[in-house]
């Protein structure tokens, strides 16, 4: 079928890619260079065609041409274009170097188009940005009527709280109730904010008994020249508290045993000086 009827078919009959607005007739094809459904432009009516398609960031030339009509698994050549927008250039004008120069124009301005937007998807990759997120209306109107349940609630339960309260202040339920739950009566309500405490007199405890025995054995050792020494005094108190009974760990019995050592040293240094 010649291209002059194809083109003749979809612009006065029905096409599927053809999609008319107020500002014109723009084509959805993926294969169309302009995206304007016009004679040149139109990927099924033409039998020699090129266009440039992206797929992920990367560039191919896609041509077809006459003699693969009948293969449509083979109708499309592509080669791949490199990154480079000068080398790419030179692809293009090495493989359609015979082809219209209009078709030539066309996919070099879709090149400029495809490079120009994948700068500033980079551009917009590299920046931070705030991610919207989407909530669904569902699960919002959901949240919004469990929140508005709980507050009816809420205040119901307030309101038997305050009844309760108002009942017992009352005395309806007699004075025999004493066990009721402190939700009910606050019990900082009971306490009055200008307390005044009492002093009050009380006797001393047996560990105060003890300290004073303790001062008064103390005060009773004698004073002079031939009075014990500190070591002496540091003996008596615990052979004194030992005999009364009070516990004397590992580490007091040995403090003990060297200061009994030490003294009779001193008691046989003073005998050979004499």
């Amino acid at each position: 079928m010649s291209d002059d009827v194809v083109w003749h078919c979809i612009r006065h009959g029905h096409c599927s890619f053809m999609a008319k607005i107020e500002t014109g007739i723009f084509c959805r094809n993926p294969y169309n260079v302009t995206g304007i459904c016009n004679r040149s432009s139109c990927p099924l009516a033409n039998s020699r065609y090129a266009t440039i398609r992206d797929h992920d960031g990367i560039f191919y030339l896609y041509m077809k041409t006459a003699e693969r009509a009948h293969l449509p698994n083979k109708l499309w050549e592509r080669v791949k274009l490199p990154r480079n927008y000068e080398k790419a250039i030179e692809v293009i004008n090495k493989h359609l170097e015979f082809w219209p120069q209009l078709l030539v124009h066309k996919i070099k301005q879709r090149l400029t188009k495809m490079t120009q937007y994948r700068i500033r998807m980079r551009k917009l990759q590299l920046k931070v940005r705030e991610k919207l997120m989407t909530i669904p209306r569902k699960k919002t109107q959901i949240g919004n009527t469990k929140e508005r349940k709980a507050d009816q609630a809420a205040k119901i339960d307030n309101c038997i709280r305050s009844e309760l309260r108002e009942r017992l202040e009352n005395g309806c339920y007699g004075d025999g109730i004493w066990n009721y739950p402190d939700k009910i009566v606050d019990i900082d309500e009971d306490v009055p904010e200008d307390e005044e405490y009492e002093l009050e007199y009380v006797e001393p405890d047996d560990i105060g008994m003890e300290m004073d025995d303790d001062m008064e054995d103390f005060e009773s050792l004698p004073n002079g020249e031939d009075d014990f020494t500190d070591a002496d005094h540091v003996l008596h108190e615990l052979v004194e508290k030992k005999k009364k009974g009070s516990k004397i760990g590992k580490r007091s019995t040995k403090v003990m045993n060297e200061l009994l050592e030490q003294d009779e040293d001193m008691d046989s240094r003073q005998r050979t000086l004499v």
